[in-house]
């Protein structure tokens, strides 16, 4: 039985372009929108062989579209073709780490492609709302222990966190932009450490930690004092989705778990104990200054105007992300049975 998504005046009613469908965070909200019937198409590069994307199967067929969102022209070309009524962009480079290898190369994916994005619906018609995800990292470091507000000002840090800074500056202008030329309301979305089943991506905690439990070897875990807010990612996406479907006059909203944020040491020990044991963990210290030390959100703006709630606390995000690896390396379900039950919870919750 399909469930409805429960949202004060009704459900989508239009199509929905995602781009970067074929991620982590894309994968879970296809799945999400197969299970509420909503219409949608994706644009993304093509997935990577061991994503979840590949080890998920889809019951529709689905509408999408290989581009790379750097060109311009095909980008534009092809949102015309699938005439959406909101949009999702999601696609990045999303690695603090890889931004330093390839720093032309993110802000190339990030800057670019999103001003790419926004120049290219601004003056199509069909859609009315369109939703920039950022990150948690485009706040300027504060000295003081208050979290971070959607006023607070910009500043990046690494070459990552600066791309996204300037992903922020582009959807600002085009919010003028498109206000001038009364096209589509555009959006930011800010969330923090989003983490699931299903991710594998390099040099992030949870997937490191995975894979460590399931070949039983050895693992290196950078800054285990540093603190995080971690959010299951179906927490995440069913905010993308409220703030797509309610009208305010607000054109930025952070997306967060309450309660004071982790440390990652905390993490690896809360997985360690899920998984059923420990393997040797080797921690290199907080002498660097690679990363952002201490990132906290307030998500109160999206608890009061959307009606945003998270079901998981973030000792049960990091428990339920142990337990679907767990579920599906063991081979007791399938990664869409997992997936599934995740799902469940979540609109079963947000319907009570």
């Amino acid at each position: 039985m399909k469930h409805q998504i429960t949202m004060p005046g009704g459900f989508l009613n239009g199509k929905l372009l995602i781009t970067g469908h074929t991620g982590f965070k894309g994968t879970w909200l296809a799945l999400l929108l197969e299970q509420l019937e909503v219409d949608w198409a994706g644009i993304s590069l093509a997935p990577k062989n061991d994503s979840i994307y590949n080890l998920v199967k889809f019951k529709n067929k689905i509408e999408e579209y290989f581009i790379d969102i750097r060109n311009h022209d095909a980008l534009k070309n092809k949102i015309i073709d699938i005439k959406p009524k909101y949009v999702i962009h999601m696609a990045a480079q999303p690695l603090v780490l890889t931004s330093y290898l390839k720093p032309r190369e993110t802000f190339e994916t990030n800057v670019s492609g999103t001003y790419n994005l926004l120049d290219s619906i601004v003056n199509i018609p069909s859609v009315e709302k369109v939703a920039i995800v950022t990150t948690d990292k485009v706040y300027q470091k504060k000295y003081f222990r208050n979290k971070f507000v959607e006023s607070d000002a910009l500043g990046g840090m690494d070459p990552y966190s600066w791309s996204k800074v300037g992903a922020e500056s582009a959807t600002g202008a085009w919010q003028q932009i498109s206000k001038i030329k009364s096209g589509p309301r555009i959006i930011s979305l800010r969330s923090g450490n989003v983490i699931g089943g299903g991710d594998r991506s390099e040099q992030r905690l949870l997937p490191d930690l995975i894979s460590a439990f399931i070949s039983n070897s050895s693992v290196t875990v950078r800054n285990p004092e540093s603190t995080r807010p971690w959010q299951h990612v179906l927490d995440v996406l069913y905010g993308y989705l409220l703030a797509l479907k309610i009208e305010t006059n607000e054109l930025v909203f952070n997306f967060a778990p309450q309660g004071k944020s982790l440390k990652v040491r905390k993490v690896v020990e809360i997985a360690s104990k899920t998984w059923g044991y420990s393997v040797p963990v080797i921690y290199n210290k907080d002498d660097n200054d690679l990363e952002t030390k201490t990132l906290s959100l307030n998500a109160r703006l999206a608890r009061k105007k959307l009606g945003w709630k998270g079901i998981w606390n973030q000792e049960a995000a990091v428990v339920s992300t142990v337990q679907w690896w767990k579920n599906v390396s063991n081979k007791r379900i399938s990664p869409n049975e997992a997936c599934l039950w995740d799902i469940q919870k979540l609109l079963s919750r947000n319907n009570e």
